[in-house]
């Protein structure tokens, strides 16, 4: 699909890309610990991204994927990640694009389906003759020399 000429893409994962009009922050106050700081700088980074434009650049089962793995980040059609672990603004822009990134390389990837086998005639019979010897040798421990049993 091809961008605008003013749309600056951002590769968020490999072979995804976004017009960085797609990537929307903002900033506000962190909560927790942190001093004054904390009370009068908004170093908090949301990121909000319409589904709609990870739709026009992700197969719709990544999509689909990607909202059951981030369904925590997924509001009103929207993804929503925050990060507010430094005290910088751009550290937690740079954060929240990272999450962003780790979850769609994670939606993109697609796990293998499970092929059900079954054990070989060998494997069966060998699994059975180890439980047959496994059970001789526990009943031979129960008797003692004289043949009674031992409590």
């Amino acid at each position: 699909m091809p961008q605008p000429p003013h749309a600056n893409p951002t590769e968020i994962a490999p072979g995804v890309t976004l017009p960085e009009q797609a990537l929307r922050f903002a900033f506000v106050r962190s909560s927790g610990p942190g001093g004054q700081n904390v009370n009068k700088l908004n170093t908090k980074a949301v990121l909000t991204v319409e589904l709609d434009a990870l739709r026009s650049v992700m197969p719709p089962w990544a999509v689909r994927r990607l909202t059951e793995l981030g369904a925590r980040f997924v509001a009103d059609d929207r993804l929503i990640i925050t990060a507010s672990e430094s005290r910088s603004q751009l550290s937690n822009r740079e954060a929240c694009v990272r999450k962003l990134r780790e979850l769609v390389i994670q939606a993109m990837h697609r796990p293998r389906r499970r092929k059900p086998t079954r054990p070989s005639r060998g494997a069966v019979q060998r699994r059975l003759d180890r439980k047959k010897r496994v059970s001789q040798l526990k009943a031979s421990r129960r008797l003692n020399r004289g043949g009674t049993q031992d409590h």
